[in-house]
Protein backbone atom coordinates (compact mmCIF):
# COMPACT_ATOMS: atom_id res chain seq x y z
CA UNK A 1 0.00 0.00 0.00
CA UNK A 2 1.40 3.38 -1.03
CA UNK A 3 1.10 6.41 1.22
CA UNK A 4 -0.82 8.24 -1.51
CA UNK A 5 -2.97 5.44 -2.94
CA UNK A 6 -6.23 6.94 -4.22
CA UNK A 7 -4.97 10.52 -3.77
CA UNK A 8 -5.05 13.07 -6.58
CA UNK A 9 -3.30 16.40 -6.83
CA UNK A 10 -1.99 19.25 -8.93
CA UNK A 11 1.70 20.17 -9.28
CA UNK A 12 2.43 23.77 -10.27
CA UNK A 13 5.96 24.67 -11.32
CA UNK A 14 7.76 21.73 -12.90
CA UNK A 15 10.24 23.13 -15.43
CA UNK A 16 12.52 20.12 -16.04
CA UNK A 17 13.80 16.98 -14.33
CA UNK A 18 15.94 19.05 -11.94
CA UNK A 19 12.94 20.91 -10.54
CA UNK A 20 12.26 20.25 -6.86
CA UNK A 21 8.58 20.00 -7.78
CA UNK A 22 9.47 17.11 -10.09
CA UNK A 23 11.30 15.26 -7.31
CA UNK A 24 8.22 15.68 -5.13
CA UNK A 25 6.03 14.48 -8.01
CA UNK A 26 8.19 11.36 -8.45
CA UNK A 27 7.75 10.44 -4.79
CA UNK A 28 4.00 11.08 -4.92
CA UNK A 29 3.66 8.92 -8.04
CA UNK A 30 5.81 6.18 -6.52
CA UNK A 31 3.40 6.05 -3.58
CA UNK A 32 0.27 5.81 -5.72
CA UNK A 33 -0.89 9.39 -6.38
CA UNK A 34 -2.51 10.53 -9.62
CA UNK A 35 -1.01 13.82 -10.77
CA UNK A 36 -1.92 16.82 -12.88
CA UNK A 37 0.66 19.37 -14.07
CA UNK A 38 0.77 22.86 -15.49
CA UNK A 39 3.22 24.26 -18.00
CA UNK A 40 3.93 27.80 -19.13
CA UNK A 41 1.82 28.49 -22.23
CA UNK A 42 4.52 28.05 -24.85
CA UNK A 43 5.51 25.00 -26.94
CA UNK A 44 9.00 24.61 -25.44
CA UNK A 45 7.78 24.37 -21.85
CA UNK A 46 4.85 22.16 -22.80
CA UNK A 47 7.25 19.75 -24.49
CA UNK A 48 9.53 19.65 -21.42
CA UNK A 49 6.71 18.94 -19.00
CA UNK A 50 5.01 16.37 -21.23
CA UNK A 51 8.26 14.41 -21.59
CA UNK A 52 8.26 13.99 -17.82
CA UNK A 53 4.57 13.76 -16.97
CA UNK A 54 3.23 11.47 -19.69
CA UNK A 55 5.46 8.48 -18.79
CA UNK A 56 4.05 8.50 -15.23
CA UNK A 57 0.49 8.51 -16.52
CA UNK A 58 -0.50 12.14 -15.98
CA UNK A 59 -3.90 12.71 -17.60
CA UNK A 60 -3.88 16.50 -17.19
CA UNK A 61 -1.03 18.68 -18.48
CA UNK A 62 -2.51 22.13 -18.83
CA UNK A 63 -1.18 25.53 -19.91
CA UNK A 64 -1.18 28.03 -17.06
CA UNK A 65 0.47 31.35 -16.34
CA UNK A 66 -0.04 31.80 -12.58
CA UNK A 67 -0.37 35.56 -13.00
CA UNK A 68 -3.72 34.84 -14.71
CA UNK A 69 -6.58 33.82 -12.39
CA UNK A 70 -8.71 32.52 -15.26
CA UNK A 71 -5.98 30.13 -16.35
CA UNK A 72 -5.53 28.88 -12.78
CA UNK A 73 -9.27 28.25 -12.43
CA UNK A 74 -9.33 26.46 -15.80
CA UNK A 75 -6.47 24.19 -14.67
CA UNK A 76 -8.33 23.15 -11.52
CA UNK A 77 -11.57 22.67 -13.43
CA UNK A 78 -9.88 20.42 -15.97
CA UNK A 79 -8.12 18.40 -13.27
CA UNK A 80 -11.30 17.94 -11.24
CA UNK A 81 -13.29 16.93 -14.32
CA UNK A 82 -10.67 14.29 -15.18
CA UNK A 83 -9.55 13.09 -11.74
CA UNK A 84 -12.31 14.19 -9.39
CA UNK A 85 -11.87 16.38 -6.28
CA UNK A 86 -8.21 16.94 -5.43
CA UNK A 87 -6.34 16.00 -2.25
CA UNK A 88 -3.21 18.13 -2.56
CA UNK A 89 -1.55 21.01 -4.39
CA UNK A 90 2.16 21.75 -4.80
CA UNK A 91 3.20 25.37 -5.41
CA UNK A 92 6.76 25.58 -6.74
CA UNK A 93 6.58 28.84 -8.66
CA UNK A 94 8.97 31.79 -8.49
CA UNK A 95 10.30 34.39 -10.88
CA UNK A 96 12.27 37.63 -10.75
CA UNK A 97 13.80 39.68 -13.53
CA UNK A 98 17.51 38.87 -13.77
CA UNK A 99 18.41 42.53 -13.16
CA UNK A 100 16.49 42.43 -9.88
CA UNK A 101 18.73 39.57 -8.74
CA UNK A 102 22.05 40.91 -10.00
CA UNK A 103 21.62 44.59 -9.04
CA UNK A 104 21.71 45.79 -5.41
CA UNK A 105 18.37 45.27 -3.69
CA UNK A 106 17.80 48.99 -3.13
CA UNK A 107 17.87 49.47 -6.91
CA UNK A 108 14.93 47.11 -7.45
CA UNK A 109 12.43 48.82 -9.74
CA UNK A 110 8.77 49.04 -8.80
CA UNK A 111 7.82 46.99 -11.86
CA UNK A 112 10.33 44.22 -11.07
CA UNK A 113 9.24 44.11 -7.41
CA UNK A 114 5.56 43.82 -8.27
CA UNK A 115 6.16 41.16 -10.90
CA UNK A 116 8.36 39.07 -8.59
CA UNK A 117 5.87 39.35 -5.73
CA UNK A 118 2.91 38.52 -7.97
CA UNK A 119 4.42 35.36 -9.42
CA UNK A 120 6.43 34.16 -6.42
CA UNK A 121 4.10 34.94 -3.51
CA UNK A 122 0.64 36.13 -4.53
CA UNK A 123 0.25 33.13 -6.83
CA UNK A 124 0.01 30.86 -3.75
CA UNK A 125 -2.91 32.93 -2.46
CA UNK A 126 -4.80 32.89 -5.73
CA UNK A 127 -4.08 29.18 -6.29
CA UNK A 128 -5.70 28.49 -2.92
CA UNK A 129 -8.59 30.81 -3.74
CA UNK A 130 -9.27 29.46 -7.22
CA UNK A 131 -8.59 25.87 -6.20
CA UNK A 132 -10.67 25.75 -3.01
CA UNK A 133 -13.93 24.62 -4.69
CA UNK A 134 -12.04 21.69 -6.25
CA UNK A 135 -10.25 20.49 -3.07
CA UNK A 136 -11.46 17.78 -0.74
CA UNK A 137 -11.90 18.52 2.94
CA UNK A 138 -8.61 17.59 4.60
CA UNK A 139 -6.54 18.40 1.50
CA UNK A 140 -2.95 19.63 1.78
CA UNK A 141 -1.13 22.54 0.12
CA UNK A 142 2.66 22.69 -0.04
CA UNK A 143 4.80 25.67 -1.10
CA UNK A 144 8.56 25.74 -1.79
CA UNK A 145 10.68 28.33 -0.01
CA UNK A 146 14.32 29.06 0.87
CA UNK A 147 16.40 30.34 3.84
CA UNK A 148 16.81 33.70 2.08
CA UNK A 149 13.34 34.48 3.43
CA UNK A 150 14.71 35.02 6.94
CA UNK A 151 18.42 35.77 6.39
CA UNK A 152 20.27 37.91 3.86
CA UNK A 153 21.71 35.73 1.09
CA UNK A 154 24.04 37.39 -1.45
CA UNK A 155 22.33 37.93 -4.81
CA UNK A 156 18.97 36.58 -3.59
CA UNK A 157 17.69 40.14 -3.17
CA UNK A 158 14.05 40.65 -4.14
CA UNK A 159 13.43 36.90 -4.14
CA UNK A 160 14.25 36.77 -0.44
CA UNK A 161 11.57 39.37 0.22
CA UNK A 162 9.12 37.38 -1.91
CA UNK A 163 9.88 34.18 -0.02
CA UNK A 164 9.31 36.01 3.27
CA UNK A 165 5.88 37.04 1.97
CA UNK A 166 5.26 33.48 0.80
CA UNK A 167 6.04 32.04 4.23
CA UNK A 168 3.83 34.57 5.98
CA UNK A 169 1.07 33.72 3.50
CA UNK A 170 1.43 30.05 4.43
CA UNK A 171 0.66 30.89 8.06
CA UNK A 172 -2.38 33.03 7.27
CA UNK A 173 -3.73 30.52 4.76
CA UNK A 174 -3.22 27.67 7.23
CA UNK A 175 -5.18 29.56 9.89
CA UNK A 176 -8.14 30.26 7.61
CA UNK A 177 -8.33 27.15 5.43
CA UNK A 178 -7.85 24.82 8.38
CA UNK A 179 -10.98 26.12 10.07
CA UNK A 180 -12.97 26.42 6.86
CA UNK A 181 -12.23 23.07 5.28
CA UNK A 182 -9.57 21.27 7.40
CA UNK A 183 -7.02 22.06 4.68
CA UNK A 184 -3.38 22.04 5.77
CA UNK A 185 -0.90 24.56 4.32
CA UNK A 186 2.86 24.19 4.80
CA UNK A 187 6.10 25.25 3.16
CA UNK A 188 9.27 23.29 2.58
CA UNK A 189 12.50 25.32 2.78
CA UNK A 190 15.19 23.46 0.85
CA UNK A 191 18.93 23.93 0.94
CA UNK A 192 20.73 24.76 -2.32
CA UNK A 193 20.10 22.32 -5.18
CA UNK A 194 20.99 22.64 -8.85
CA UNK A 195 17.73 23.74 -10.44
CA UNK A 196 16.75 26.09 -13.27
CA UNK A 197 15.96 28.79 -10.69
CA UNK A 198 19.30 28.34 -8.93
CA UNK A 199 21.10 29.01 -12.20
CA UNK A 200 19.92 32.62 -11.97
CA UNK A 201 21.62 33.24 -8.59
CA UNK A 202 25.06 34.81 -8.85
CA UNK A 203 27.64 32.89 -6.79
CA UNK A 204 25.53 29.73 -6.47
CA UNK A 205 28.63 27.50 -6.67
CA UNK A 206 30.08 29.35 -3.67
CA UNK A 207 26.86 28.62 -1.79
CA UNK A 208 27.19 24.91 -2.56
CA UNK A 209 30.76 24.96 -1.30
CA UNK A 210 29.83 26.90 1.86
CA UNK A 211 26.95 24.78 3.19
CA UNK A 212 29.02 21.64 4.01
CA UNK A 213 31.42 23.78 6.07
CA UNK A 214 28.60 24.86 8.43
CA UNK A 215 25.72 22.39 8.20
CA UNK A 216 25.52 19.81 11.03
CA UNK A 217 25.44 16.97 8.48
CA UNK A 218 28.51 18.50 6.78
CA UNK A 219 27.07 18.10 3.29
CA UNK A 220 24.63 19.47 0.78
CA UNK A 221 21.24 17.87 0.41
CA UNK A 222 20.07 15.71 -2.48
CA UNK A 223 17.00 16.72 -4.46
CA UNK A 224 15.28 13.42 -3.69
CA UNK A 225 15.47 14.33 0.02
CA UNK A 226 13.26 17.30 -0.77
CA UNK A 227 10.95 14.93 -2.63
CA UNK A 228 10.64 12.62 0.36
CA UNK A 229 9.93 15.49 2.75
CA UNK A 230 7.30 16.78 0.34
CA UNK A 231 5.69 13.34 0.34
CA UNK A 232 5.58 13.39 4.15
CA UNK A 233 3.99 16.84 4.35
CA UNK A 234 1.35 15.97 1.74
CA UNK A 235 0.51 12.57 3.20
CA UNK A 236 -1.53 11.46 6.22
CA UNK A 237 1.75 11.09 8.12
CA UNK A 238 1.61 14.89 8.58
CA UNK A 239 -2.13 15.06 9.33
CA UNK A 240 -1.53 17.23 12.41
CA UNK A 241 0.99 19.59 10.76
CA UNK A 242 -0.01 22.94 9.31
CA UNK A 243 1.38 26.45 9.07
CA UNK A 244 4.93 25.10 9.31
CA UNK A 245 8.14 25.95 7.43
CA UNK A 246 9.92 22.61 7.23
CA UNK A 247 13.68 22.87 6.58
CA UNK A 248 15.49 20.32 4.44
CA UNK A 249 19.01 21.76 4.47
CA UNK A 250 21.22 19.30 6.37
CA UNK A 251 20.58 21.45 9.45
CA UNK A 252 22.23 24.58 8.12
CA UNK A 253 19.45 26.85 9.43
CA UNK A 254 20.16 26.03 13.09
CA UNK A 255 23.78 27.19 13.03
CA UNK A 256 24.60 30.71 14.21
CA UNK A 257 28.35 30.81 13.67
Amino acid sequence: MGLMDGKKGFIFGVANDHSLAWHIAEQLHKHGAQLAFNHLPNPKMERRVRQLAEPIGAKVIAPCDVSNDEQIRACFHQAAETLGPLDFVVHSVAYANREALYNPFYKTSRADFLQAMDISAYSLITICNQGLPFLNSGASVLALSYFGSVKVIPSYNVMGVCKAALESSVRYLAAELGREKQIRVNALSAGPCRTLSAAGIDGFDKMLAHYPTKAPLARNIESDEVGKSGLYLLSELASGVTGEIHYVDAGYNVIGW
